[in-house]
Formats: structure tokens, sequence, C-alpha cells
């Protein structure tokens, strides 16, 4: 056996086939390359890298189309949902869907989400929820915990001064057309396995017809809090996860 055939044999893991070779701009220990390599992966599996349309607006995911060998189009800020409703609706055999973060979702898109989810609209979202703007010098978003720190409320987000953190996944659980919701994070091998067992739940759910799908992931922001990767990771689970916890939120069929 040759050392390439070895090395084969031992192999565990490689880049997804999807994945181009790009440098990658995200801070070291941010949660955006790993859920990159998920959502290449289902993809590839579900043999849909030739029919699949993704869509990226504005904020650390604009640049999503540089690392996913798929057709992208590239969304105005908050916009993406809206855009992925006239793709899908114009090629209603191709996967659809949207990559987003909390401030461009749960902010400014906030009417273009919540609308294509209240028609069901058969599209996907993937949603990165890291509590902050990210991309933009770091500053409290709709998502943001009370009393968590950012270049605007640094003493603290205040209920009284800037209202309390959106929970908009939880929001469309009563929406009809939304039919598959669900929470994940990417901080430990198990989870990435549920992550990806998820989006590739909610590519199904769309491809079948079913409506609008969301995928929430708890994520890390290590340049954005201040802290290393490691003690992001440890924030996240003793902060994040009370608010926002993990699992699947609904799991419907669109109604008759």
């Amino acid at each position: 056996m040759s050392e390439v055939e070895i090395k084969k044999e031992n192999m565990v893991h490689s880049r997804p086939r999807l994945i181009l070779d790009e440098v990658m701009h995200y801070c070291p220990g941010c949660s955006h390359g790993t859920v990159h390599n998920i959502v290449a992966e289902v993809i590839d599996e579900m043999g849909l890298g030739g029919d699949t349309i993704g869509v990226s607006p504005v904020g650390c995911s604009v640049f999503a189309y540089k690392y996913i060998d798929v057709d992208w189009i590239e969304a105005a800020h908050g916009r993406a949902c809206a855009v992925a409703t006239a793709a899908k609706r114009l090629h209603p055999n191709k996967l659809v869907f949207t990559y987003q973060g909390d401030g461009d979702l749960a902010a400014i898109g906030t009417g273009e989400t919540i609308h294509a989810a209240a028609r069901g609209e058969n599209i996907v979202t993937i949603f990165i929820n890291n509590a902050i703007y990210g991309m933009t010098g770091g500053q409290m978003s709709p998502t943001t915990l009370l009393g968590m720190k950012t270049a605007t409320t640094p003493c603290g987000r205040d209920a009284a001064l800037n209202g309390f953190p959106y929970k908009i996944t939880d929001m469309m659980t009563h929406l009809d057309g939304a039919t598959y919701i669900t929470r994940q994070s990417v901080h430990t091998p198990a989870a990435v396995r549920k992550c990806k067992k998820a989006i590739r739940k909610a590519f199904e759910n769309s491809m079948a017809g079913n409506g609008y799908s969301i995928v929430e992931v708890v994520a890390t922001c290590n340049s954005g809090w201040k802290l290393s990767p490691v003690e992001s990771n440890r924030w996240m689970e003793e902060n994040m996860f009370p608010h926002y916890p993990l699992g699947d939120i609904k799991c419907a069929e669109l109604p008759k």
C-alpha cells in the first residue's frame, strides 16, 4: 500500500468537495467556518451542488460566496428572504437558502423574514446568532443579552433603555407557514453532528415543498465579545444557552 493510500485509509475527515480553496477571513474561533463546512457537506451529500442557490446579505456572512461552490446572490441588508423568495418561485426545483446573522435577520430584515415564514415560502434560513454586530464594530444587536457589554452598551444592555433580547425564532412558532424551526450550536463535535442533522432536515423539508424552515445556530464572536475562543465557548454555554436553549422548537406539516 502506497503512502497516499495509507493516508486515505486512515483519513477521518477531509475538506468538503464544495468548499473552495480560499483562505477564510473569519476570526480564529468563529463559528461561521464550521457552519460553512456543514452546509457544504450536506449540499454535496444530497447531490444538490448544481441545483442550489444561496443568498447572503450584509455582515460577516457576506463573503459566503467565496467559500461554498454553489450559485449565490448577494442581497441588500436584511432583504435575503425576499430575494430567496423570488429565486425559489422562479426555480422551484432548486434548493434555496439564506445565510444571515442576527443583526441582519432580526433587525433590518425582520419584516422580510417574518413574512416569508408566514407565507410558507419553501426556503431555508441559516441564522447565525452571536448576539452582536460582529463585522461593524461589536454594537448591540436585537439578540444581545441583558447586561451584555457591547460597543453601544458599554455598561451592559439595560432593558429600560435598550429593550429586551428578541427571540425571533421562538416567535415564528405561531406562523403556520413555518414548519421546521430548530436551534443548534457547533461548539462541540456532538453539537456539530446535531447541527448537521438539523440542516439536512431543513433542506429536505424545503425540497419536499413543506414550507419555511429556519436553523438558528447559537454562535460565538470572540472578537466582538473580547474573549479567547475557549473562553467564548464557555461564556456561550453559561450565558447564551439558558436564554436560547438548544433543540427542535417546531416540526409540523403545512396546513391543508
